[in-house]
């Protein structure tokens, strides 16, 4: 578990829109240096749709926490050690599984 989840629904919205910059960031980065970077993307896009998805449910108001991994998260798992910004996506599912850490303006 980690203890960095955000306090605010703000935090929190941010620290989507961080993954998905990053996300795109990586998707260029790869475009960029590589001839046929096609797998890589492949993987990447899904995961990039994802969050975009999750983003557009936050702005509509029609986002929920849910006590179960968001769809990414298999991918991410697998692919933790080869991805910049898995951290990130770990945060993001905790706290969509565990809600926002109000608690720790109490402490």
């Amino acid at each position: 578990m980690y203890h960095n989840h955000p306090k605010t629904v703000e935090d929190y919205v941010r620290l989507v829109d961080q993954a998905i910059i990053e996300i795109d960031e990586f998707i260029a980065c790869l475009e960029f240096d590589m001839d046929e970077p096609g797998e890589q993307i492949g993987v990447l896009q899904p995961l990039l749709n994802n969050l975009k998805a999750i983003r557009q449910s936050m702005a509509d108001g029609s986002y929920e926490f849910e006590n179960k991994d968001l769809p990414f998260m298999e991918v991410a798992n697998k692919l933790t050690t080869q991805l910049p910004f898995s951290q990130l996506l770990a945060v993001i599912n905790e706290t969509h599984r565990q809600g926002l850490n109000i608690e720790a303006d109490a402490n």
